[in-house]
Formats: C-alpha cells, structure tokens, sequence
C-alpha cells in the first residue's frame, strides 16, 4: 500500500467479471454508513476492497499535493495508480445506495430498532474474523492493544445521542471531517458519530431534500477529513500492519455495544426481553451473510490466481 515504493499493478482482464460484484460491494458500503454503529470500514474490510481503497484513496490525495508542489506529470503519475477499475463501480454502488438508504432503509430501521440492531450485530460479530485473523500471532502486547481500543469503543457507543436544529455550516464540515474517518476505519461508525453529536437526522434530511448548502459544507469538511486522515491511515498500514490490525480489531469488537438489541432511548443496556429467539434468528442471519460473502469473496481470489 505505499504509495511511494509500490508501482501499481496491471489490471487482469479478469478484473473485468468483478465489476458488478464492486458495485454490490460499494452498496453494501453505503448502506453501512446509513445505519448507526455499523462501519462502512468494516463492509470494506470484509469485502475484500479496504486495501484497494485505502490505497486508491492515499494515490488521490498525493495526487492533490503534487498538482499544487510539483505540476501536473507528478499528479498523473499518482492518478495511474488508483485502482480505477475498482474505485468506480464500488463509488458508483455506494452513491445509490446512500441515496436510496435515505427512504428506504432509514425507516426501517427506525420502525424496528431491535430486529435491526440484531442483524448488524450478527454481521459485526462475524466480521471480528478478518481482522483477527489477518493480525497473524495474538501476542500479549496485541491482545492489550486490541483490549484497549474495544474500551474505548465501548465507551464512546455509550454517549447518550445529542440534537441539533440548525447547526452552522463550520459545524457540519467539522463533524464531516469526523466522520468521514469511519469510511476508512473498521469499528467506527460515522453515522453513530453523527448521532452522538446530533447531526445525523439533520443529514439524513439534508440528503432527502437536496441541501446544496449543507451537502457542500458536509463534502468539503469529508474531503478535508479523508486527505488529512488517509495517508497516516496509509502509513500505518504500511509499518505498523499487527498493531493497526489489532485496534481495528478491537474497535469493531466494543462497537458492538451499540448494536445490542434492547437499549433505552439513552443508550442504557437492558435485559433480553421475550423476542430473545427471533433476536437471536436475526443476528444469526446477519452473521450468515457475511459467511457468504466471505465465501463469495475467497472465490474470486482463487479464480483470479488461476487466470493470473
């Protein structure tokens, strides 16, 4: 993933059957971030694209940097290197499915909170596999680290949720520099976030009516965010692949706390209630999806090494 060591790779032919599978992917993604302590990250992550776009994002913002310190050659050198093939088509399916997220899925998972909260919990829990298994050997060093950034998920999931009637546009650009961190960090919802501080139904309704206004604010404080985040994200990645592995790991694992099926209205814990066994069928249906995109996924890796 070093933008500045690792040449980009020719794309195979074969990339091209990935297309759609990039879009439902992208979509995935996007629905993700629509819905309160789910990470966008983590869909990524599980999907097999978090690398590609943690990667094609670090080439964009350098690209920017060169445009502007040293001329435009220096730029398209950066943009050759994004993996267009995959960033199009999974932008492409997350663009829809925010907008059709906004009327469709938002409802729902207002009007059924728990069965909701049940089925992302299954596919959060299921997805504590990639990450963990990708950190290799669980030292103790890594298991405390781990442990530490799950606390502090924990705690932040706990933080009754804020309002905000007409919030300034400096705001909004902040809290999108806040967020966006969640599209590229696996545990952190950027749609929680938003919540805690109150804007998450100003948003919603911002997407629904078309607010130029704030949805340039909210862009311009996202793309601030995602430039100034990226390239550490990138660098870490890169040099400190167990220990960021293992806080994502642990990030993902305390954020379950906001996907517990039966809360109060100030993010109280409560006790399972007379639904545990349909609860419990909803989140096992979560985890099976993921199961299978997962499967999905390992085989398209094999059919690719095999064409390679």
């Amino acid at each position: 993933m070093d933008a500045e060591t690792t040449p980009t790779p020719e794309i195979p032919r074969a990339d091209r059957r990935r297309v759609p599978l990039d879009v439902v992917r992208g979509g995935l993604i996007g629905c993700a971030e629509v819905v309160p302590g789910v990470s966008g990250g983590t869909v990524a992550l599980v999907a097999g694209v978090y690398g590609d776009l943690v990667d094609s994002a670090g080439h964009v913002v350098s690209a920017g940097r060169s445009a502007l310190t040293a001329g435009p050659r220096a730029a398209r050198e950066h943009l050759r290197r994004v993996r267009w093939p995959v960033v199009v088509p999974v932008l492409a399916g997350m663009v829809v499915a925010l907008l059709a997220a906004t009327t469709v899925l938002e409802p729902v998972v207002a009007d059924h909170p728990v069965g909701s909260r049940a089925v992302f919990s299954g596919l959060v829990l299921a997805s504590l596999v990639v990450p963990a298994r990708m950190v290799g050997r669980w030292s103790p060093a890594r298991l405390a680290t781990a442990g530490l950034a799950a606390v502090a998920a924990f705690l932040l999931t706990g933080v009754p949720a804020g309002t905000a009637v007409d919030p300034p546009l400096p705001l909004v650009a902040a809290a999108a520099a806040l967020a966006v961190c969640a599209l590229v960090l696996p545990g952190v919802s950027g749609s929680f976030l938003l919540l805690t501080i109150g804007l998450y139904e100003v948003t919603l309704a911002a997407l629904s009516e078309r607010d130029l206004a704030y949805l340039g604010a909210f862009a311009l404080g996202a793309t601030i965010g995602l430039a100034s985040f990226v390239r550490v994200l990138q660098h870490l990645l890169v040099q400190r692949t167990d220990l960021t592995l293992s806080v994502m790991t642990g990030l993902m694992a305390g954020s379950l706390r906001a996907l517990w099926p039966w809360q109060g209205e100030d993010r109280t814990l409560l006790a399972p209630g007379a639904d545990l066994g349909p609860v419990a069928a909803l989140a096992l249906a979560g985890a099976a999806g993921v199961v299978v995109l997962m499967l999905l996924q390992s085989r398209l890796e094999r059919r690719q090494e095999a064409d390679a």
